[in-house]
């Protein structure tokens, strides 16, 4: 009776384990998975009769053919069902794409005509794209321009599509592709050196910033693909999409958002210690003039 006795008490115990790892692991996965999933919200930066501009959370999909998962399309459906397109397969216009872990500027447009004349700005390169990041250790140049070739990583079967650089012996299909680079501050997150970047991506290839800062040995912080998934302590990726220029037919657009990434967010852990330069107008002038020389 005694032995009966002990391996019910054995029993328990580890079925008291088995409980508390469960209820640890749903807890887990129900704060850090669905923090997104119950935002029905998204900042409004532009709205006119050919277009509709938004400010992207981070860890958001554009769009998703499961009705549970929690999209742009779906929260701008619910912000405005009168600008529903029931003849388009995503019901609305979305004229570029950001990553899911980006964040930003990204255009709808409201119409064919306006959605053609924003598709042809983008064909013709005429737009013009402005990105914040933070991005791990300091660098020591006020400004570089990355001009590497990015392909497909063959090594990559699960369908995650990770792209690298030319001169990675397991790319294939590599393009041109090029990204002017301006810094602007240096500081610190939890005593790791980091500095705060200004990218302009004078080509539009998939991951690019993600890859072009993993190649020059700055990764992105809080990027979990391209930093071989080490990199799980921050709260996001730390890439941002800041300003967005489309000069069309239709409507000439110039929006940007708020800094994002500013020492007085609290979870943003960042402290800056050096301010390299503001980011002002000849910033942008000066990251699009060094593109130009590419």
């Amino acid at each position: 009776m005694f032995f009966v006795s002990q391996f019910y008490e054995y029993l328990k115990s580890i079925s008291n384990v088995a409980s508390n790892v469960y209820n640890y692991i749903f807890t887990f996965l129900k704060t850090n998975l669905t923090k997104n999933v119950e935002c029905n919200y998204i900042e409004i930066l532009h709205q006119s009769d050919n277009f509709l501009i938004v400010n992207k959370p981070y860890d958001m999909v554009i769009n998703s053919n499961n009705p549970s998962v929690k999209s742009v399309q779906l929260i701008i459906r619910e912000m405005f069902p009168n600008l529903v397109n029931p003849n388009l397969y995503h019901e609305f216009y979305f004229v570029h794409r950001l990553d899911y872990a980006t964040s930003g500027v990204m255009c709808l447009a409201l119409n064919k005509q306006s959605a053609q004349a924003a598709s042809s700005a983008f064909e013709e390169r005429t737009v013009r794209k402005y990105y914040l990041a933070l991005v791990h250790g300091h660098i020591d140049k006020y400004s570089m321009v990355i001009d590497i070739p990015i392909g497909h990583d063959v090594r990559e079967l699960n369908g995650n599509r990770k792209m690298c650089t030319k001169d990675d012996d397991f790319c294939e299909k590599a393009r041109k592709s090029c990204t002017a680079l301006l810094v602007l501050e240096k500081g610190y997150i939890d005593d790791r050196p980091v500095t705060k970047v200004l990218l302009y991506p004078k080509t539009g290839r998939r991951h690019q910033l993600r890859v072009h800062c993993a190649h020059i040995g700055h990764i992105i912080v809080g990027d979990y693909t391209y930093s071989g998934k080490t990199d799980t302590k921050p709260h996001r990726t730390f890439l941002h999409a800041f300003r967005l220029i489309i000069d069309n037919s239709i409507e000439n657009l110039d929006v940007q958002t708020n800094d994002p990434f500013c020492s007085s967010i609290p979870e943003n852990q960042w402290r800056p210690s050096t301010i390299v330069r503001l980011l002002d107008e000849s910033a942008f002038s000066d990251i699009k003039d060094l593109a130009a020389g590419i």
